[in-house]
């Protein structure tokens, strides 16, 4: 049996808990889920490297899943483009069933292996780009079907699984592997299995981006001033790295186009 789908012994009378005790062991297991993304630390270094080359070398990254995994690949994908100021078709979330299932659950799309190849092929995903597969078993057809795909038109491939010596871990490229163990409700791997793959996306993008220059020390320099909030995050940037006014922020960012690397010249 998958460990994401044996009992959790500590949880098993769960229904009879007073509310203070079921928030307290939920939360006692989440502890657990950054020991199990450690134990994938050099695996996770890997896939950030290979996603920074894919990158410098023109290609472009896809995350693909099914149900939370896919929804969690979307969610990734979308917050890239504000975060570092990268082009919005750069990284790409695709979730089985696509845009209807970000919001309305259709497990059997998990089961379909040729649509992952066609969502693929719609991308016109090519041997320059990379392609992450997301799955808390590690058995989706859906993905497993993509990361298959992927191999065959030569692009570098990568899972992320919550099951050790899974079918994709096997045939990836890269095999990276949080073994998060049994859910607090049985099966349920929207909880630690899904937080250790939010972690894991979080990681490569965020990592990617700073070795290929998104970031200036831990500071997002490519920020866009597409609201209030975000120009006031830009006026404080300028400010840190110059050690000057917010006025004088303001006046550099304004004199050239609220584009951070020109203003701080």
């Amino acid at each position: 049996m998958l460990n994401t789908e044996k009992r959790n012994q500590n949880t098993t009378k769960l229904e009879s808990m007073p509310t203070t005790e079921i928030v307290k062991i939920i939360n006692e297991e989440n502890s657990t889920v950054t020991a199990a993304v450690d134990k994938a630390l050099p695996a996770i270094a890997k896939a950030c490297d290979a996603v920074t080359t894919a990158i410098q070398n023109g290609g472009r990254v896809f995350y693909i899943g099914a149900g939370t995994s896919g929804r969690l690949a979307v969610c990734d994908a979308a917050e890239c483009p504000p975060t570092f100021g990268v082009p919005y078709d750069l990284f790409n979330g695709i979730i089985a069933g696509g845009h209807d299932s970000m919001f309305k659950a259709s497990e059997n799309k998990e089961d379909q292996a040729e649509l992952a190849i066609a969502d693929l092929q719609e991308h016109n995903v090519c041997e320059k780009d990379i392609v992450i597969g997301i799955s808390a078993s590690g058995s989706a057809a859906y993905v497993i079907g993509a990361i298959e795909y992927a191999k065959s038109i030569d692009a570098v491939t990568v899972s992320v699984t919550n099951n050790p010596d899974t079918k994709m871990q096997k045939i990836a490229d890269i095999g990276i592997c949080a073994d998060t163990g049994p859910e607090v409700i049985t099966g349920s791997t929207r909880m630690k299995a899904g937080t250790a793959q939010k972690i894991i996306l979080n990681m490569i993008s965020t990592t990617a981006m700073v070795k290929c220059g998104h970031v200036y020390e831990n500071l997002m320099i490519n920020l866009k001033p597409t609201n209030k909030k975000l120009k006031n995050r830009m006026i404080g940037i300028v400010t840190e790295i110059l050690h000057c006014t917010q006025k004088e922020a303001v006046d550099r960012l304004e004199k050239n186009d609220w584009v951070i690397r020109e203003a701080i010249k």
